[in-house]
């Protein structure tokens, strides 16, 4: 295929409908699907649409949606008419939502059927038009040019998009408090697009089961520009991606490619495979000695395999660190999982090690064309701040030039904020979040995801947070409630005999955690959290919520 003559999503999309027009290119599991020619003349009648009611270049346009065949239509439409897509992800609430379409001074919202109460909550009073995601018609305009999709508009004159243009500003939620909105242009996208097909292959025979939301730049490039560039085929749930829901898609489709945060297959792991390979005493000796362990992971790795359609040979995990347990089990299972390192400031994706053979805790090396160093290194561990230079790197936070100028060294890199060194290969591994890291008794650096991922590897547990409290290190610990109904079944336990199991098996799992950690990690105290953590769209808990 000929390269492409700009970094742009306009380009990008043009060069695909002309390739595979007749190819699947965005599609619901049970329902019908836009074809590359679909896609395209949908996104060129949106464009048009936003043109006719006086949207110009430069403008901000916002869609809240679950993800949906026509978000991507409404996104390469926004972006191939120079205007600038604000994606806003479902699970904020309505006050979010204002704050973002007022300080983006958004006029018009993209929104999904059930999103759309939300909206009757804004104190925002800026949109100008409203429009109906899944069937594309405008709110509250009962005329021919209500339905994008069947009237008739003024023509667009030609729009000439830039790389440099902002195609997009997405606000995070994050786990350090207030949202900013990241500017990303058509060359940061698109050039991240590239970078990654390089280090992991994708042809326009896939089949690629979309879970995560849209507007999380994670699934937004590689889960949608990527595929889109390459002539493969998307798919939606429609629905909430539960077991239920997931199992049967996998089923029908059999898709080749997934991305998912570590949230998901840590559930599967912790709910369906763990408990078979420590069912019996037998079983659990077994699993104790690393070679039968080993040859048991990879036969419930197989297992895995044939639940996910079994023609999957790109399993992609991103977004989070994903936990030491379950990585060793993808590991010795030989699964095609591949892990990821980015941010939504860079596009994101940083570093894969790609379908090569895996190191295990690794995140690979950086993407061609992209450097990484540490910054501000200690001299015996070789850990500090990641910093990244490259053409995915942002154009800023929109409205904020100081938090832009602390964003970046003095000489241009992107500051990261997570902690990791190199190993004499060059490969990247990932300590932590500079902010979350605790100073011990003699000036020893605590990672508390390290501590957390020792509590997490009991299946009672079902989320951990660390931080000091007095002096002292605490474990916050939302424990597995589902998981302790089961095992106690028989015991018939009153709901005060079960607050009491639930108080000593707390006490009880301190102890067996700091049998496991070094002296100046050990906790102080363990603390069971009643309500789950909140957490970020990428299922980090929200860590400033519980520091005071």
């Amino acid at each position: 295929m000929e390269p492409l003559k700009q970094l742009t999503l306009k380009d990008l999309l043009a060069r695909s409908v002309s390739h595979y027009p007749d190819h699947v290119a965005l599609s619901l599991v049970n329902g019908e699907g836009l074809t590359y020619s679909d896609l395209g003349k949908l996104a060129e009648r949106i464009g048009t649409f936003l043109h006719a009611r006086g949207i110009q270049p430069g403008d901000r346009v916002a869609i809240l949606s679950e993800s949906q065949p026509h978000w991507g239509a409404a996104y390469f439409g926004i972006a191939s008419a120079g205007i600038i897509a604000v994606p806003i992800l479902p699970d904020f609430r309505a006050q979010e939502i204002d704050n973002i379409l007022s300080h983006s001074e958004t006029r018009v919202i993209f929104v999904s059927r059930r999103l759309l109460p939300r909206l009757k909550e804004l104190k925002y009073d800026g949109l100008e038009v409203v429009v109906l995601l899944n069937d594309l018609t405008v709110m509250g305009d009962d005329s021919p040019e209500a339905d994008i999709k069947t009237a008739s508009y003024p023509a667009m004159p030609e729009v000439q998009v830039k790389e440099d243009d902002t195609a997009a500003i997405i606000y995070t939620s994050g786990t350090t408090g207030q949202s900013k909105g990241v500017m990303l242009s058509h060359k940061n996208i698109v050039f991240d697009a590239i970078a990654t097909t390089e280090v992991v292959p994708v042809s326009d025979q896939e089949r690629v089961m979309s879970v995560l939301p849209l507007a999380h730049t994670y699934e937004c490039t590689l889960g949608l520009v990527v595929p889109l560039m390459c002539g493969s085929a998307v798919y939606y749930l429609g629905k909430i991606p539960t077991a239920s829901v997931l199992l049967p898609a996998m089923a029908k489709i059999r898709p080749t490619m997934i991305l998912t945060v570590p949230l998901i297959i840590e559930k599967i792991y912790e709910t369906r495979i763990l408990p078979q390979l420590k069912k019996n005493a037998l079983m659990r000796a077994l699993f104790a000695f690393p070679p039968t362990r080993r040859l048991l992971h990879r036969a419930a790795g197989n297992k895995l395999h044939k639940t996910f359609g079994g023609a999957l040979h790109f399993f992609g995990i991103g977004g989070a660190a994903v936990s030491p347990q379950v990585e060793l089990f993808l590991y010795d299972a030989d699964f095609c999982y591949v892990l990821g390192y980015g941010l939504t400031e860079t596009s994101p994706l940083i570093s894969t090690p790609g379908k090569a053979r895996k190191k295990y805790r690794s995140i690979g090396k950086p993407l061609p064309g992209m450097q990484i160093r540490i910054d501000d290194k200690n001299p015996k561990t070789g850990e500090g701040e990641i910093c990244i230079t490259g053409p995915n790197v942002m154009q800023g936070y929109y409205k904020n030039q100081d938090k832009t100028k602390e964003a970046f060294t003095k000489d241009g890199w992107f500051r990261t904020g997570d902690l990791g060194c190199f190993d004499k290969e060059g490969d990247l591994f990932i300590k932590g979040r500079i902010k979350n890291v605790i100073l011990g008794p003699s000036g020893e650096n605590i990672y508390p995801e390290e501590i957390e991922a020792v509590l997490n590897a009991y299946e009672y547990v079902m989320d951990s947070l660390v931080l000091r409290r007095k002096g002292q290190l605490v474990a916050l610990v939302n424990l597995n409630q589902e998981y302790l109904k089961e095992k106690w079944a028989d015991l018939q336990l009153s709901s005060a005999e079960m607050q009491t199991r639930c108080a000593e098996l707390v006490q009880d799992l301190r102890k067996k955690a700091n049998a496991q950690l070094n002296a100046f990690s050990r906790l102080g105290e363990v603390v069971e959290q009643l309500e789950p953590f909140e957490k970020t769209p990428t299922k980090k808990i929200k860590r400033y919520l519980y520091t005071g």
